[in-house]
């Protein structure tokens, strides 16, 4: 209870990537822990935790923004607790103190599995509390975790990344590598089996590193396949996969296997090797496609997505047209097309030949037009088909329609029977295809 006898209540508010997610997951264990419930407004909250991201500094804006909204909130309940986690707050630390005085702690990305104790401290105290490691040699076992979703799961596999690419600050704010024991990580399946859970995802910045930083351990392969092994999950997904480590044992498990689902997202970023090479990519766009040629070979009907920046530094209209071409060829399910904008603290911003504002978006533009047409045009074929989906619930714009996924993650729709339930695994006939959606009717 607070201080006026009521429920105590937590508010999060999360940005960014699925890793952040789960470390919010996470966060909001603890505090159940300690007796509070989720509010659904910061204006009903005891304590509000924001999980910030700075991979963009317009993300970093926005956050700073949404600071700001709950200076108000603390001014009109001074004993509110205010603290801002994860990225953002690893890369800036007390700096965040100085420009908003309001925040009561700041908890860095090594430093998640603290909260309990860090609210204990606050309110004990009512001082600041900076909490902030450089580094963690491994996650704190047994963190209690809230699930938002309750057929789908995050399960980390390991943390930090040492790829340096220089467009990229996550390897400055989320350490090293470190790879969890293949044990922990099955046993935290098992449990997500038994409660229910039908799909997870296996986390990491690169997990195709999974196990590299140390000797003798079990590598990804080994992990994919220990962990189909568990019953009662039914899928198995994983993101993201970094190219230059992807290789046959992986490629070959997937095969095998049960539940790993037949759905490859490997961020290409750019199809020119004097763009790769500048962005540390460890590739050549060769490569990739003889990777891509190997996937198509050992898993017929996989899906192939893929990231792309476009306008980095020094990218001239013929490095561009690589990328238009590789795609063309290539032709992926789907890609997640972005602007390259500066992100300082890494190489990349402040590299000579900057590209205009204009010119990048005319490149977005039509990088988008030909990933589409692609998208429908691969969509279309699987009209007439029947496919495994995956119930997620029902259609956020029509109640009276059901929505799931494909084991190649596509968002499937179709009228609702009143027999299927979320969790199910139903078969449907895709009758129409959209660029980014599937409709059709059960099987």
């Amino acid at each position: 209870m607070n201080d006026n006898g009521k429920q105590k209540k937590y508010h999060t508010i999360t940005y960014g990537c699925q890793m952040n997610e789960n470390d919010t997951e996470r966060l909001a264990g603890q505090l159940r822990a300690l007796g509070y419930e989720e509010a659904d407004r910061p204006a009903d909250a005891d304590v509000i935790l924001i999980n910030t991201c700075c991979v963009r500094e317009s993300a970093e804006k926005k956050i700073h923004g949404k600071i700001g909204e709950l200076k108000r909130l603390k001014a009109g309940n001074p004993n509110l607790i205010i603290g801002v986690a994860g990225c953002m707050a690893q890369k800036d630390r007390d700096k965040l103190f100085k420009r908003a005085p309001h925040i009561d702690f700041v908890l860095g990305t090594h430093n998640i599995h603290q909260l309990g104790g860090i609210i204990a401290e606050i309110g004990q105290a009512r001082g600041r509390v900076l909490a902030v490691w450089d580094q963690a040699e491994r996650l704190a076992p047994g963190v209690p975790t809230i699930r938002k979703n309750k057929i789908a799961a995050w399960l980390p596999i390991m943390y930090g990344c040492n790829n340096f690419c220089t467009y990229c600050i996550v390897p400055y704010v989320r350490g090293r590598e470190r790879s969890r024991p293949l044990e922990e990580v099955v046993g935290e399946a098992a449990e997500l089996a038994a409660q229910g859970f039908r799909e997870i995802t296996l986390l990491g910045q690169n997990v195709n590193s999974y196990g590299k930083d140390e000797a003798g351990h079990a590598d990804f392969a080994d992990l994919l396949a220990a962990v189909d092994g568990v019953e009662g999950i039914a899928r198995i997904r994983y993101m993201t996969s970094h190219p230059r480590d992807m290789n046959a044992k992986v490629i070959d498990t997937i095969r095998r296997s049960r539940h790993v689902c037949e759905h490859f997202h490997l961020p290409i970023q750019a199809g020119s090797d004097a763009v790769l090479q500048a962005m540390n990519r460890g590739y050549t766009a060769a490569a990739y496609r003889e990777l891509v040629a190997e996937i198509r070979a050992a898993v017929p009907g996989a899906s192939l997505t893929t990231d792309i920046i476009v306008g980095f530094p020094g990218e001239t209209d013929e490095m561009f047209a690589d990328t238009l071409a590789l795609v063309e060829e290539v032709r992926f399910d789907a890609a997640y097309t972005f602007l390259y904008s500066q992100r300082s603290g890494t190489p990349a911003a402040t590299m000579a030949g900057q590209i205009p504002l204009a010119v990048k978006k005319e490149r977005l533009k039509r990088l988008m037009d030909l990933q589409n047409d692609i998208s429908l045009d691969i969509n279309r074929g699987l009209v007439g088909t029947e496919t495994e989906v995956l119930v997620e619930g029902e259609s956020k714009n029509d109640a009276n329609k059901m929505m799931g996924r494909t084991r190649a993650n596509k968002i499937v729709i179709w009228d609702r029977t009143g027999n299927e339930q979320t969790g199910d695994l139903v078969t449907v006939t895709i009758e129409t295809a959209q660029t980014w959606v599937l409709k059709g009717k059960l099987a």
